[in-house]
């Protein structure tokens, strides 16, 4: 388990090439016993909260079992005045399963890091898009 002092745009650089190659147990890695991702605009049937490592594991593992990410675009970090809160602005072109042409979504995450790790996610993005 990766453990420093990096301020919060530190940690969600190093989660990136992870979440890009889906690595599920290297993502995982990077997140606190009890970490929460939330997806506020969730579509009905998908969760709009996971907490802790093995719900956010199982999860990802359905996720990324179903898409590959090709590459993350027009990629922006701003970090906050707390060194534990990051924003990312970032774009996903992915391919999903059973499609030709890969789509791209746009995504705004708010970080929240403990003892330089990922705590919270707030994942902000509009699937139905």
């Amino acid at each position: 388990m990766i453990q420093t002092t990096a301020n919060a745009a530190e940690v969600f650089e190093r989660f990136l090439p992870a979440l890009r190659g889906g690595k599920v147990d290297d993502l995982l890695d990077q997140c606190t016993a009890d970490v929460v991702f939330e997806f506020p605009f969730a579509p009905p049937g998908r969760p709009r909260r996971l907490q802790g490592r093995d719900a956010l594991g199982d999860y990802l593992t359905q996720v990324y079992a179903r898409i590959r990410i090709e590459r993350v675009e027009q990629y922006t970090i701003h970090q906050t005045v707390t060194p534990t809160v990051a924003v990312a602005e970032f774009t996903v072109a992915a391919r999903v399963e059973g499609t030709v042409a890969a789509v791209s979504r746009s995504y705004v995450g708010v970080l929240t890091i403990r003892d330089g790790l990922i705590s919270h996610y707030r994942d902000y993005w509009a699937p139905l898009g």
